[in-house]
């Protein structure tokens, strides 16, 4: 669709004006799906009820489907399918009357398709057996299932009928089995389920038939309710790992029980006391001593009962299901969560952010069951408000078992990440609000700024109104929209009530606004009247608004002893915040925890941020301040590349290392130095700044060789365990990024020494971070085997799915002069699959992102191009995610901006708009975006017809 909005050609396909009210009530579906290989036959009774007026007719939405027949008792019923528009127009004679309830029943084929990856979609194939099919429904997938109203608000119960083949070990949907698995005969068979206790918004909705090894585990609360928790993985799967996954996700379920709800806060000791017998319980349960699970059982239902717990499950089975293909790590489907099968369990193939991110989406998909699931959103503008709050649960769980050290400074290297960071790419030409004027397709609010950016918005609404009226008021937003819809408004007004604040104006800027605050302090100190004051300013949105935002500030003396903590409400342009009665500070820890989403900015001298980054209380200050230190070196060498790093500096990275306390809390992730620096000369010139920090980790390595060896030794140490299989865990990563961080700076000398202490990491390593780390080292070397490590590393990588995905995403973003010949070679591999959106997403994705290589050669832009064109028929949403790349054209060097432009350009004249607007509206968004850019290249190449008519 690209007609006009306003006067002008529509940039979005879809605008807020285009959700409104629903003409009926959806009350219930009764639907029976016969699923064969290549097509699946739906008979479908949808129960409505009519409003305050007549209806004369209703449109459902319908896509790619055959519609067999449309009826309704009690009505002579007409029907008009309109299969581009995705539309079927049903009209009633009689008109139904107002406040009448009416079934609907239609039959239909759908298809399933082998890419395209929403509706009902090939996932793999049973061994010896049929297709495995699933669906995936978020937002609009369940209109290419049967007719319906595919609306957010069209929240109803389900009974689910499956007919399919006996070759398939499971039929699934969402709800409670409505009986035992039954056989018709001729190799088919049924499974029913009911969903009739919680009403489900369409998106939610699941089917499955496939074939997978099943494992269950009972979950008991400390009340003694239980309901069975199941595990689906691909045939062959390793049962180890399957009952490891099993454990951590009977943790999340338990951790939200016991660390989520209105009280939260209270009685601290009691619910980790609950927290240590459940698992005291459950480990009796295991061995068979009956004595002790008695007494466990006894003091649990004890202590419960003093507290008020969070959430707890409705159903009778929670399910996790492994996909193969997917444009998502998850997807909650009420009782049902499909989980990308890569990342489904703990796989010895696993690298550690694969570990951690199987942790944090089993809690993240689990707490959808409350919020998303049972309070949904009211149209696709508001997935921000199902998800942010889900993020910000997950973080909490996160940092209960990673440490909330390392698990905020894990949030805050995201948000400033050069290459994919949520500041950065908040910034670009393609960025969109949390709650964006349009979108051309559900998936494009799939982004960091729903994942991070919004997470960190509700992130400053707890700072400011504390903890626990937050938990108040997250309790009361879930009681009062429980099975209903709510909106941004809604979740706001529930804050405000609770807290006695006003937060219309905050979130007015917040929500509907790109970008963030930079708040510029000044502070000054009067010693005879022992008062500091600060005074700050702070930057505009892009419409002139002023933000508002907590400010989190602290004057720390020499010895790193806190002076004064304060935490204030920035509302205005400028203020001043005076502190009487203190001592001069030795320095300033700004934006302690990273309070606001932004940039504090204030350039102290050298000695204070050394001083900063060993002694300041807050782990995020003591990185923000080696950043800074960081940012300056890179600066000093983009400005005189001649210049010699500091030694002053390369020791502090060495003593960072060293230093065991501050590993053990933050792990080796903290003495991450990005190629970035904020001087907006050299901020998007990849290559110079990529050189740059390869040169400080050069001298670092060359006058520290011989402790960085030591650290590197102990860090691969193995530790004993014991605090808990995720805790242990959790120390063991740290611990691995600490080594790896010294062996890639060690890597810098290049030398054949230094080749064989990385080789040897790469043979031996039982850890796959391990060995990926050593093979992305080897293979940016000059080491002479090189090219046959990697020839037979790709062979091994290949078979397994896991590895696979670790393998392409590492060459991919790898820094060596054959990458693009290495990348073509993995391409015309039979092991590649393009349609495999984990494999796009590692190759191609990955490479867009390598600027460096992708847009400033010539080369890497050809093979870009050609990916994108490849890529857009197959995957529109990873075509998208790719074109981030293109954030940041006009900032460039002027000799890549035209050539930048003309991948794009070249991009919109092969495809059509109307079937991939997605691609074709994002492109455009980039280029106008770029306006310098685009005149340099239309100046010598014409015209770039896409872009007639639309203003920059």
């Amino acid at each position: 669709m690209t007609g006009k909005e306003g006067g002008a050609e529509r940039l979005f396909r879809y605008y807020p004006k285009d959700f409104g009210a629903l003409a009926v009530k959806v009350v219930h579906m009764d639907l029976t799906f016969d699923v064969y290989d290549g097509h699946t036959r739906v008979v479908s009774a949808l129960t409505a009820e009519t409003l305050d007026a007549p209806l004369a007719s209703l449109s459902l939405n319908a896509r790619d489907l055959d519609i067999l027949s449309v009826a309704c008792e009690g009505y002579t019923v007409a029907d008009t399918y309109d299969r581009e528009a995705a539309a079927l127009t049903v009209t009633f004679d009689p008109p139904v009357p107002p406040r009448t309830r009416f079934t609907l029943n239609t039959e239909t084929i759908c298809r399933p398709s082998s890419h395209i990856l929403e509706g009902l979609y090939y996932d793999g194939t049973c061994p010896m057996g049929p297709p495995i099919q699933i669906t995936q429904c978020q937002q609009w997938g369940f209109q290419r299932l049967v007719p319906c109203l595919d609306d957010m608000t069209a929240k109803c119960t389900y009974t689910t009928a499956i007919v399919a083949d006996d070759g398939y070990t499971n039929l699934i949907s969402n709800g409670d089995p409505a009986g035992p698995r039954y056989y018709l005969g001729l190799g088919r068979s049924v499974q029913e389920y009911r969903n009739t206790t919680t009403p489900m918004a369409p998106y939610l909705f699941f089917l499955g038939v496939g074939c997978y090894d099943t494992y269950r585990r009972e979950f008991e609360y400390p009340d003694g309710r239980t309901f069975s928790l199941e595990l689906l993985a691909k045939p062959g799967s390793d049962a180890e790992a399957a009952e490891r996954a099993l454990d951590v996700l009977a943790d999340a379920v338990m951790w939200v029980h016991l660390f989520t709800g209105p009280e939260r806060y209270r009685d601290e000791g009691t619910r980790r006391e609950l927290w240590r017998l459940t698992r005291v319980r459950d480990e009796a349960k295991r061995s068979g001593d009956r004595t002790a699970l008695e007494e466990s059982r006894k003091a649990l239902a004890g202590l419960v009962a003093t507290i008020t717990p969070g959430y707890a499950y409705t159903g009778s089975v929670y399910r996790e299901i492994a996909m193969q293909n997917s444009d998502f790590g998850g997807m909650e489907n009420v009782g049902n969560t499909t989980i990308a099968a890569n990342r489904l369990m703990p796989y010895p193939e696993a690298t550690d952010p694969a570990f951690e991110y199987m942790v944090r989406v089993k809690v993240h998909e689990y707490y959808h069951n409350e919020n998303g699931s049972e309070v949904t959103g009211r149209s696709p503008f508001e997935i921000w408000l199902n998800e942010a709050v889900t993020v910000h649960i997950e973080n909490q769980h996160h940092a209960f078992f990673f440490g909330e050290a390392y698990s905020r400074l894990q949030t805050v290297l995201d948000l400033l990440d050069p290459d994919a960071g949520t500041l950065v790419l908040d910034r670009g030409a393609g960025s969109m609000p949390i709650e964006p004027n349009g979108f051309n397709d559900p998936n494009d609010l799939i982004t960091g700024v729903t994942y991070v950016k919004a997470p960190e918005f509700v992130r400053m609404i707890e700072t400011l109104i504390g903890k626990e009226t937050f938990v108040e008021g997250l309790a009361l937003y879930h009681d009062r929209f429980r099975h209903a819809n709510a909106s941004t408004g809604d979740w706001i007004r529930c804050m405000e009530e609770v807290s006695g604040e006003d937060f219309s104006g905050m979130a007015a800027v917040w929500l509907k606004e790109k970008e963030y605050p930079v708040l510029t302090v000044t502070p000054a100190y009067d010693s005879t009247a022992r008062r500091f004051t600060l005074t700050y300013r702070q930057s505009r949105s892009p419409g002139g608004r002023l933000w508002e935002f907590p400010f989190r500030f602290a004057l720390v003396d020499a010895d790193g002893r806190e002076i004064a903590d304060r935490t204030i409400r920035i509302a205005d342009e400028e203020g001043e915040v005076a502190l009487d009665g203190v001592d001069r500070p030795a320095f300033l820890s700004l934006n302690r925890g990273y309070s606001f989403y932004g940039r504090a900015a204030y350039r102290p001298p050298e000695d204070e941020l050394y001083l900063q980054v060993l002694k300041d209380a807050d782990i995020v200050g003591r990185f923000t301040a080696f950043r800074a230190l960081a940012d300056r070196e890179m600066l000093r060498l983009l400005e005189d590349p001649n210049a010699a790093v500091s030694s002053r500096f390369a020791d502090l990275c060495t003593g960072l290392l060293a230093d065991d306390r501050l590993m053990e809390e933050a792990g080796g992730q903290f003495l991450t130095i990005f190629p970035s620096v904020d001087d907006e000369r050299f901020a998007h010139r990849y290559r110079a700044l990529y050189d740059a920090r390869e040169k400080i980790l050069a001298a670092v390595a060359a006058r520290n060789t011989d402790t960085l060896l030591s650290v590197y030794r102990r860090a691969a140490t193995p530790t004993h365990g014991g605090a808990g299989y995720l805790e242990d865990k959790a120390a063991a990563i740290r611990r691995r990024q600490r080594k790896n961080a010294c062996l890639a700076i060690l890597a810098t000398l290049d030398t054949p020494e230094v080749h064989r202490l990385i080789a040897g990491q790469f043979r031996e390593a039982t850890a796959a971070t391990d060995r990926l780390t050593a093979f992305r080292l080897l293979l940016e070397s000059s080491a002479p085997e090189r090219l046959e490590i990697l020839a037979a590393f790709s062979a091994e990588s290949a078979e397994s799915p896991i590895a696979w995905e670790s393998f392409l995403g590492t060459v991919a973003g790898s820094d060596c002069d054959d990458l693009v010949t290495i990348l073509r070679e993995i391409e015309s591999s039979p092991a590649f699959a393009i349609e495999q959106a984990d494999q796009q997403r590692a190759l191609y994705g990955r490479f867009a992102l390598n600027r460096k290589r992708s847009l400033e050669t010539e080369e890497g832009r050809t093979y870009l191009a050609e990916i994108l064109r490849r890529l857009t028929p197959v995957n529109e949403y990873s075509t998208v995610r790719a074109l981030d790349a293109f954030a940041f054209i006009d900032a460039m060097e002027p000799r890549h901006r035209a050539p930048a432009v003309g991948v794009l350009a070249d991009l919109l004249s092969s495809i059509d708009p109307g079937a991939h607007p997605a691609v074709y509206n994002n492109a455009r968004r980039f280029l106008l975006g770029a306006p310098e850019a685009v005149r340099a290249y239309e100046t010598e190449h014409g015209e770039i017809p896409a872009l007639r008519g639309l203003a920059p």
